[in-house]
């Protein structure tokens, strides 16, 4: 939905990655059941955006002609509009172990490319006139995986690629879309400074550039404005948040590097100001065996980091950890206590703090996929009923 009231032009919508569904007929029912009880409850007398996520295989049913037409019919009847596709994991996304091979196929691949070449397709059709439209994905890959300089430039280069596809589509349909990296705990793109440097060293070298002048058949001018228009990225809050960062800090960082926020997740992590003997008992109940929940320690103002919450407890047992922990596990955004540990709610209010004051990005998207695995007692309400809760939430505060 279009926030009026705000700097600038932009529009608010949650994720459909909390929606299980990998094939085209999966995803129509899953919006079916869910998506009009939403907007009837945020949004019912305006038009609602909606934040698609589309896995590879629905993305390649949604090219053929007769599914695509379902999905746009299912928008016209229900009054909502598409800006902002979700092309980070490529496969099985719930009811699966996805842990670290979500990052895969990852930016060094060339299935990474075709797939979100694909997705770009499908916004280009469904974005409305005049509206950017943003596909976010993974932070290059898994961080283990990189070797070193090459593997940065060779991302960097299979990112030019897609930019090319981007300026055809801006060039032949009007639609401008920009591919949005997330940066995530762990991973290639981890921390704002990474980022900034990735941007400095590979996305804006000459190298890169150049590659895009030759793929789009533009001057190496038009090529570097092309890749700060294309791409740019998309900051997760709770990402930042287990990372201690400030987001007021970290979105000026941004704009002073020229690097485009194309769109804003707002998310909330799972927060330890201490831990203990509780911390344990506390955290098995979030162990869901499905997603990859990252640590991030403070202590004694270094930080370490742990991959995942089994190593974490492990080096707690062994007495070689302490201090204030986060933890990578998406919360309801409205939670400020979650069961009986905190939420990073706080660092969450202070990115709409600085949503309110200036523009910061085109898109705010709610993004909490975990609903079927948190504990129980988080979960009492239904889905449906969550959700619009968590958008309620955001649009009090950004009010």
């Amino acid at each position: 939905m279009r926030l009026e009231h705000l700097p600038g032009s932009v529009h608010l919508t949650y994720c459909t990655n909390i929606h299980g569904g990998e094939t085209w007929p999966e995803v129509k029912a899953s919006l079916a059941a869910h998506v009009p009880g939403i907007k009837a409850k945020v949004s019912p007398g305006a038009p609602m955006g909606l934040g698609l996520r589309l896995s590879a295989t629905a993305a390649e049913e949604l090219s053929s002609d007769a599914p695509f037409a379902e999905l746009r019919d299912f928008l016209a009847a229900h009054d909502l509009y598409v800006f902002t596709i979700n092309a980070f994991p490529y496969g099985p996304f719930h009811g699966t172990r996805v842990k670290e091979h979500v990052y895969q196929p990852d930016w060094l691949t060339p299935e990474r490319v075709a797939y979100t070449d694909r997705t770009a397709d499908i916004l280009a059709k469904l974005l409305p006139a005049g509206m950017p439209g943003s596909i976010s994905t993974v932070p290059g890959t898994f961080k283990a995986i990189v070797r070193g300089p090459a593997d940065a430039q060779a991302m960097a280069a299979n990112m030019a690629r897609h930019v090319a596809r981007l300026v055809d589509i801006a060039r032949r349909t009007g639609r401008e879309i920009a591919l949005a990296l997330e940066p995530e705990p762990c991973c290639f793109l981890e921390t704002v400074d990474e980022t900034l440097g990735f941007f400095r060293d590979h996305v804006h070298s000459d190298e890169t550039t150049g590659l895009l002048a030759r793929l789009a058949g533009i001057d190496v001018a038009a090529a570097g404005a092309a890749l700060r228009r294309h791409l740019g990225v998309c900051y997760d809050v709770c990402h930042g948040a287990v990372e201690y960062e400030d987001p007021a800090a970290a979105l000026a960082a941004f704009e002073r590097a020229g690097i485009r926020v194309a769109k804003l997740q707002l998310s909330s992590a799972l927060r330890l100001p201490a831990v203990g003997a509780a911390t344990e008992a506390a955290l098995l109940a979030f162990d869901d065996g499905v997603y990859l929940h990252q640590v991030v320690q403070r202590r004694d103002g270094a930080i370490s980091r742990f991959v995942d919450l089994p190593p974490a407890l492990a080096a707690l047992r062994a007495g070689n950890a302490g201090g204030e922990w986060r933890v990578h596990c998406h919360v309801p955004v409205f939670l400020e206590v979650a069961g009986s540990l905190q939420s990073t709610q706080p660092t969450l209010r202070q990115a709409l703090a600085c949503v309110r004051d200036r523009f910061v990005s085109p898109h705010l998207e709610v993004e909490t996929y975990t609903w079927s695995v948190l504990p129980p007692q988080l979960r009492q309400a239904s889905l449906t009923d969550a959700i619009a809760g968590e958008m309620q939430w955001v649009l009090k505060e950004l009010h």
